[in-house]
């Protein structure tokens, strides 16, 4: 069994900034990418940042220079640094991981998603 608990978000003003964590555990061999999708009232899930295993980064067109995807001290341990927040930023953050468990299954898994509010 494995889950990601995230931590972070809420209410913020516009140009404000907000950390997201998400945390992978259980029967975990090796994580493959992980990083966080959005989604916005009305609006299709979006990919907003992701990291491999590798350490190479991807993000999205609209975040670039404002968010940062890295790795932290806790084991199997991301955060999204998300910074100059916009309005249109406003979306439910789900953290997703791509990984190898134990039993060699290559899994998809998300998180129960948290709330960024970014008012104008």
């Amino acid at each position: 069994q494995v889950q990601l608990v995230e931590s972070g978000g809420g209410d913020v003003q516009a140009g404000g900034s907000l950390r997201l964590s998400c945390a992978a555990s259980g029967s975990i061999f090796s994580i493959n990418a992980m990083g966080w999708y959005r989604q916005a009232p009305g609006k299709q899930r979006e990919l907003v940042a992701l990291i491999t295993g590798g350490g190479s980064t991807n993000y999205t067109d609209s975040v670039k220079g404002r968010f940062t995807i890295s790795s932290a001290n806790a084991k199997n341990t991301k955060c999204l640094q998300m910074n100059s927040l916009k309005p249109e930023d406003t979306a439910v953050y789900y953290c997703y991981a791509r990984l190898t468990a134990q039993t060699m299954r290559t899994l998809d898994v998300w998180g129960q998603g948290t709330q960024v509010t970014v008012s104008s």
